[in-house]
């Protein structure tokens, strides 16, 4: 039992509808889920009903601890060979592929199957307290009334897409619906402080708010859609739409120093985030400098070889055999620190150096110590909004590999892998640390600096999720800029090639709660436009 509550996440709107819920009496699961909605009516291009993801649940007064997959699928009109010939360069950091005309980036057969309405109704049935209706009603409200662009909105908008993916304005100008409510009477993308109201977004929530996600998979919804889809060569179906259900199952876990790491099975990105940990305890970190030239190149050298593992093996285990046993095997990460302690280098070959990033993050713990880490994305935003219904879909099929016989290749009905890494950590059983991040496959880099930050050096949360980061998803080590100079041109001399960010924050957007002594503290990534409420 705790005296308070806490939840964290990137909206400031939606914290403050999942903290009313607790102050009503609503458990974690019912405040995760009502911000989750939220989140998707006042930052619709970083998740919403028709976007993916996975949510950890522990509840310990009734013994449960899962996780709940909700990865969006590939059509079943999709095929393997589809887009073979279509390759013009692969993503520096790992994340998707750029095609010729963008096909799988911008437009209707980008679209995958979406999970986040399935699991979010799944949740409050099986776990909340509220009734769904009830839970559903403060999105319904701020659909109504719109929203304010923030800063963040304004700064994925103008700077979300890069190294070759679509720019958000093609994006977000796709739809008629999207020229309609992002665009101002003169033609140009509107900017923080203008309003932002969405045709038919409201409409669309109060039938899901009546007669559930049916609807939305089986009903009238999934009609509109598909007619929308068919018509406009899309991939996605009615009956990809009806068929769909989400994956229950038990965290992946390991331990790292005294404490027990729980985080999701693939094809999300906890092995990565669980193979980095393995290989880091060995070193001790404590008693270096933190983010010193020498740390910065032993962490950078677990993130790549976690990289170059992901790649090989990790997706979809309906379709891939993961070997999780070897990559989370603590003597295979002793191999490994081994080789970074004798300098040996990993070099990572990719076609072309580019990547996208989104996604946004929720974390709530209640006062009777329910816990509940929650990633959820549309991935890079198809741009598809279908006449009525007021939301953008994901544009999930962009991160698939268009190479036949690999790990991330397309086939019908397959998730791809993706870096979400909603985690929990534990002592003794108890809940330690709650977080998580969106941020591409930055996601695993910013989380484990976060949980390095708190358990090797001892920061609050907001220290550690505040504290300059860097990652290595490639042979270059990306830094932001308040990592000092003279620490970059070091490594230099080593011969690695640093990539500043003009950023002050940056590598993920970490939102997560610590717990200490039945005390909580709470900490929302600086660089977004987040908070912490303790209520």
């Amino acid at each position: 039992m705790f005296s308070k509550s806490m939840i964290v996440a990137a909206q400031p709107e939606a914290v403050e509808a999942g903290a009313k819920v607790l102050l009503d009496g609503g458990n974690a699961v019912d405040a995760a889920i009502c911000a989750a909605l939220v989140q998707g009516t006042v930052d619709p291009q970083m998740c919403g009903i028709a976007g993916f993801g996975n949510c950890q649940i522990i509840m310990p007064s009734r013994g449960i601890h899962t996780c709940i997959d909700f990865h969006g699928k590939t059509p079943s009109s999709a095929r393997e060979n589809m887009w073979e010939d279509l390759i013009i360069s692969e993503t520096r950091d790992g994340f998707g592929f750029v095609l010729k005309d963008n096909v799988n980036d911008l437009g209707y057969q980008s679209v995958a199957t979406p999970g986040s309405l399935k699991a979010f109704h799944e949740a409050v049935s099986d776990f909340g307290t509220w009734d769904w209706c009830d839970i559903i009603k403060p999105a319904i409200k701020h659909a109504e009334d719109g929203f304010i662009v923030r800063p963040h909105v304004d700064f994925f908008w103008n700077y979300g897409a890069n190294y070759g993916r679509v720019g958000l304005e093609e994006r977000l100008k796709f739809s008629k619906t999207g020229r309609e409510a992002y665009f101002n009477k003169n033609g140009n993308l509107k900017r923080v402080g203008d309003h932002v109201k969405i045709p038919g977004m409201a409409e669309t929530l109060k039938k899901i708010a009546k007669f559930g996600p049916d609807i939305f998979y089986k009903g009238e919804i999934a009609e509109k859609i598909s007619e929308d889809m068919l018509a406009n060569g899309g991939l996605l179906s009615y009956s990809d739409l009806s068929s769909y259900a989400t994956t229950r199952t038990s965290p992946l876990s390991s331990n790292y120093r005294d404490f027990e790491i729980y985080t999701n099975q693939p094809p999300g990105g906890g092995v990565m985030l669980l193979e980095m940990l393995n290989v880091l305890e060995n070193f001790d970190l404590r008693n270096m400098a933190h983010n010193s030239s020498e740390y910065i190149r032993i962490v950078s050298e677990a993130m790549k070889r976690a990289t170059l593992d992901k790649e090989m093996y990790v997706g979809d285990p309906l379709f891939v055999d993961v070997p999780l046993e070897k990559l989370l095997s603590k003597e295979y990460a002793l191999n490994a620190s081994n080789r970074i302690k004798q300098n040996e280098r990993t070099f990572i070959n990719r076609v072309g150096q580019k990547e996208s990033k989104d996604t946004t993050h929720v974390s709530v713990i209640d006062r009777e110590g329910s816990c509940v880490t929650m990633t959820h994305s549309l991935g890079m935003p198809s741009g598809v909004i279908t006449d009525g219904l007021g939301f953008m879909f994901n544009g999930c099929m962009a991160v698939f590999d268009p190479r036949p016989g690999r790990a991330g290749s397309i086939v019908p009905g397959k998730s791809r892998f993706s870096s979400l890494a909603p985690t929990i950590v534990t002592k003794d059983g108890n809940p330690h640390i709650v977080l998580g991040a969106p941020g591409g496959t930055q996601i695993a880099m910013g989380l484990l600096q976060a949980i390095i930050n708190v358990i090797d050096f001892d920061m609050t949360m907001l220290e550690a999720v505040s504290a300059p980061r860097f990652s290595s998803t490639s042979n270059i080590i990306d830094v932001t800029n308040r990592i000092p100079k003279y620490i970059t041109l070091m490594l230099e001399k080593q011969g690695y090639q640093v990539v500043r960010s003009p950023l002050t924050f940056g590598i993920a957007a970490v939102h997560g709660i610590r717990i200490v002594n039945g005390e909580m503290d709470g900490g929302a990534d600086p660089g977004h436009d987040g908070v912490a409420l303790a209520v």
